[in-house]
């Protein structure tokens, strides 16, 4: 009997070292996560959106309880729905979502909330205010400060004139709505400012705003500045103006202030200005984990900004934010 039981115990050892080598090492890192997070991104188009996925991703690796599960909404409304009820589906512990559009991503969103999915909307609103929490930049704010800088870019408050060219990024966008009304919060007070376009938007897009750009020229003889809501559509407005032979006649003023995209331009004196608009990836999946272990957070957490201009663009680019 005592030679049975020593000839089972050592078949049942060499049966759980064999178990336990079948386990690779992607296994074993797999069975150490606590929560699986699903990130739902409007598209990749957009270097800022570039930047987003990069620095959500970079502070994903910090946690190894953490399984990230990022998709690519390519710029469409309906993907991007299709993207969140498969995340749905999946039942995910936490959704983060930043949405195309606010009003059509607000069903899904809703959908994920009743599902009893805390959900974490970054950058851009939704229609409905039961998700867990918001977190991104004040775009109003931006706008306001944008809309300062043009004024005194153009004489001063109360001596401001010249002939402004704003062109939009999404017109179903919040953001974009908010900095059009920042902006114009300062610059609706000076009768000296005249607004060339109505509504122009480029979709974000640096493509698009150089052909707005472009009409915009041959249509007009005087243009001072320029308003893009984002850097890539000021930096398409400037290649237009270039292109035409008219770039050193006009202020370019973006908004995003990417290093290798804005704070370069200005630091190369293309645009005149940029103001920071941070991306939330981070913050966003730092505050879901804390959600997620059981830590208060508030409804909204909105990330600072700054004005970059000639004067701090190198150092920006030498030392950071």
């Amino acid at each position: 009997m005592k030679r049975r039981e020593l000839l089972r115990t050592a078949l049942l050892s060499a049966a759980l070292a064999t178990a336990t080598a079948l386990v690779s090492p992607l296994d074993a890192l797999a069975q150490e996560k606590k929560f699986t997070i699903g990130f739902s991104q409007a598209t990749t188009i957009e270097p800022w959106r570039a930047q987003f996925n990069k620095d959500i991703i970079a502070e994903a690796e910090k946690h190894p309880e953490v399984e990230l599960i990022i998709t690519d909404g390519e710029d469409r409304t309906e993907k991007q729905v299709a993207d969140v009820e498969n995340l749905i589906r999946q039942e995910v512990d936490a959704l983060l979502i930043s949405p195309k559009e606010s009003a059509g991503l607000t069903g899904v969103v809703q959908k994920a909330v009743d599902a009893g999915i805390p959900v974490f909307v970054l950058d851009r609103n939704v229609d409905t205010d039961q998700y867990t929490q918001f977190v991104g930049g004040d775009n109003k704010l931006i706008g306001r400060a944008a809309g300062e800088y043009a004024v005194e870019l153009l004489g001063g408050k109360g001596k401001a004139e010249g002939n402004v060219v704003e062109i939009w990024g999404g017109l179903g966008t919040q953001p974009a709505h908010d900095r059009h009304e920042g902006f114009h919060e300062h610059t609706d007070k000076e009768p000296g400012i005249k607004y060339l376009l109505d509504q122009q938007s480029a979709d974000w897009k640096q493509d698009e705003a150089y052909n707005i750009m472009a009409t915009a020229l041959r249509n007009h003889e005087d243009i001072d500045l320029v308003y893009g809501h984002n850097d890539p559509m000021a930096y398409g407005a400037y290649l237009a103006a270039k292109d035409a032979g008219r770039e050193k006649d006009i202020k370019f003023i973006g908004i995003d202030a990417l290093p290798n995209e804005g704070v370069t331009w200005v630091a190369n004196g293309e645009l005149t200005a940029t103001f920071l608009y941070a991306t939330p990836g981070a913050e966003g999946l730092r505050q879901a984990i804390k959600h997620l272990n059981g830590e208060k957070v508030e409804k909204t957490v909105v990330l600072p900004t700054m004005k970059v201009t000639k004067e701090n663009a190198a150092d920006i680019l030498k030392n950071g934010f």
